[in-house]
């Protein structure tokens, strides 16, 4: 079986790797790594691959591709707050329906409403029975 060949650090993110090991050399207990060094890793796998950056920095492959996804180029934009806001009443759960049937000499009309109120029928009926 053929030897891997080692794995080759790109220039641009030694310094990054640099940085991670002092601070992996500082903290024997295991702790969280600060948010200052996931962003950083964020941008060398941004710019290397993720899988790359994964390997030279021995980072978890599927956080940093999460925090490389998540970063300022994927933010959706921000939309102002709402300067209007319309509350409409909540509809009573047994609002009538009317059917309204009408002959006349001209033929026949019918209107099929839902949700009136009696003064909203009475208003219709006024509309249509007062002479123009």
């Amino acid at each position: 079986m053929a030897a891997k060949e080692p794995f080759e650090i790109p220039v641009g993110m030694r310094r990054i790797c640099r940085r991670f090991e002092r601070w992996r050399k500082g903290h024997k207990a295991r702790l969280p790594i600060p948010e200052v060094l996931w962003s950083a890793a964020a941008e060398a796998a941004r710019k290397h691959g993720v899988f790359r950056a994964s390997k030279a920095l021995h980072l978890e492959y599927g956080k940093l591709k999460r925090m490389v996804e998540a970063g300022p180029g994927s933010a959706r934009p921000t939309m102002a707050p709402a300067t209007f806001l319309e509350l409409v009443p909540p509809q009573a759960a047994g609002l009538a329906e009317w059917l309204i049937e009408l002959e006349g000499p001209r033929g026949k009309m019918r209107i099929q409403w839902k949700g009136a109120t009696a003064p909203d029928l009475a208003e219709l009926s006024r509309v249509l029975w007062e002479p123009a």
